[in-house]
């Protein structure tokens, strides 16, 4: 069921668990919930949003998985986390602090449940929160939290650079990165 306007601006500042769990081979992280995520308490919700899709056309899933069946993603090895646990709106409407602090808390994520990737979705955000202002979209040169990073484009409707198809490109090429 959508969720009301009035639902939609409660949801300011809410946050959401993390779909998470020891040794997985790929963490997702997304910027920070939207405001519909965090009204119905699922990871990409939002209609529109391609993370599902993207994750089915690169090959992560068998099959298309809803938002409802997010904790279905620890039998692929795979969970979703937030840089900023914040929700809101637009991505925008974070601070440097705040995706800053949020790095920090992610990394200590990383330290603690040792995945083998981490995947930030979204250049921009990463090349703020781990202060890497010449990062691009692919592997990384370096690690957070003694772990491998590979930045993705942010799946969200609003991203108009990237078209499904592109994105799942560049999301199986993670995905063949690791194995």
């Amino acid at each position: 069921m959508r969720p009301s306007k009035a639902e939609l601006l409660a949801a300011a500042g809410k946050t959401l668990p993390d779909v998470i769990a020891p040794g997985l081979a790929v963490l997702f992280s997304g910027i920070n919930p939207g405001l519909y995520s965090a009204a119905v308490g699922r990871h990409f919700a939002r209609p529109g949003n391609r993370f599902w899709p993207t994750l089915h056309a690169s090959g992560f899933t068998g099959r298309l998985l809803h938002p409802s069946e997010q904790d279905d993603l620890l039998r692929y090895g795979l969970g979703v986390t937030n840089v900023a646990a914040r929700a809101t709106a637009r991505a925008d409407e974070l601070t440097d602090a705040e995706l800053v602090a949020g790095g920090a808390t992610l990394a200590a994520k990383l330290r603690r449940y040792r995945p083998a990737w981490l995947a930030v979705l979204g250049v921009t955000a990463y090349r703020i929160a781990f202060d890497r202002p010449g990062a691009r979209v692919g592997r990384q040169p370096d690690v957070i939290g003694g772990v491998p990073v590979w930045v993705l484009p942010n799946p969200s409707g609003l991203n108009a650079h990237f078209q499904l198809a592109d994105l799942a490109a560049e999301f199986a090429r993670l995905r063949e990165a690791t194995g």
